[in-house]
């Protein structure tokens, strides 16, 4: 008799059938049965049986058409976004190591999905330690993914049309995260020295891929990720009046207390008419 592979969820024996007759009465069957084969390995998986729907694409959701819904005591069971790191490379090195920055902007109004943020820091990320080196460079994820994304999940079995029910409480359920964008708005900045300017550019411009939409890739005239021009920065800087704090800094004005001024910095310098 044919016998089940244990391990396999449909592997049989082979088998020969004889029957023997004699003067046309049937007198038996023999059965000659082979040694089963071994399992294969695929076959043994259960899980290639069961196959798990995919995501729905990004695309789905790339229009802003909704107000903000983050994550909050009433929207609970939102699924953590994909990217977890928004500062990559040196990111501890002073507001005097890196003076040029380029800036990734996006040119349109849309909805920008944490897995294509994760993306783009990946590709930005891996150009610039191979061409730049790990320390050159200081990577920032500007925007966060705090928007959560819904989905109304039907049945397509046979036989749904019986168990579902339609758009009747058609509220559903977080799917993802993703980024409200406005246009103009950062997406990535780059700050590293000059002679790696190439570089950064370059690195900024592989991550447009992973963007939907279009972006601009925008070459900064600030000192680093800082709010002062070039050559404020170093004007100030020669007077004494900038105080580096951490990847910024601060200007010293004219306020404050006496103690902290220097000689002959304590006054407002005249006004003219």
């Amino acid at each position: 008799m044919p016998q089940r592979v244990r391990g396999a969820p449909c592997l049989w024996t082979k088998s020969t059938r004889i029957t023997i007759y004699n003067n046309g009465l049937r007198l038996g069957v023999l059965v000659f049965t082979s040694q089963p084969s071994p399992p294969s390995p695929s076959l043994c998986n259960p899980s290639i049986f069961h196959s798990a729907m995919g995501r729905r694409p990004a695309r789905c959701y790339r229009q802003i058409k909704n107000k903000p819904y983050p994550k909050s005591r009433y929207c609970r069971g939102v699924p953590d976004p994909k990217i977890r790191i928004y500062d990559v490379g040196m990111k501890k090195k002073g507001v005097d190591e890196f003076p040029f920055c380029v800036h990734l902007a996006s040119w349109e109004k849309e909805n920008v999905s944490s897995e294509a943020l994760e993306a783009a820091r990946i590709a930005c990320n891996k150009y610039m330690t191979k061409f730049a080196g790990k320390d050159a460079f200081h990577l920032r994820v500007r925007v966060h993914p705090f928007h959560v994304l819904r989905i109304n999940k039907m049945l397509s079995c046979a036989g749904a049309d019986r168990l579902q029910t339609g758009m009747r409480g058609a509220f559903g359920k977080p799917q993802g995260t993703c980024a409200r964008v406005a246009i103009g708005q950062v997406l990535l900045s780059v700050r590293c020295k000059d002679n790696n300017a190439q570089h950064a550019e370059e690195a900024l411009r592989r991550a447009k891929f992973k963007f939907p939409g279009r972006q601009k890739i925008i070459v900064s005239g600030k000192w680093g990720f800082t709010k002062f021009a070039r050559a404020e920065y170093l004007k100030y800087k020669n007077e004494g009046r900038i105080i580096p704090d951490g990847v910024n800094a601060k200007l010293l004005n004219w306020r404050g207390s006496l103690e902290g001024r220097k000689p002959g910095k304590a006054l407002a310098p005249p006004t003219t008419a």
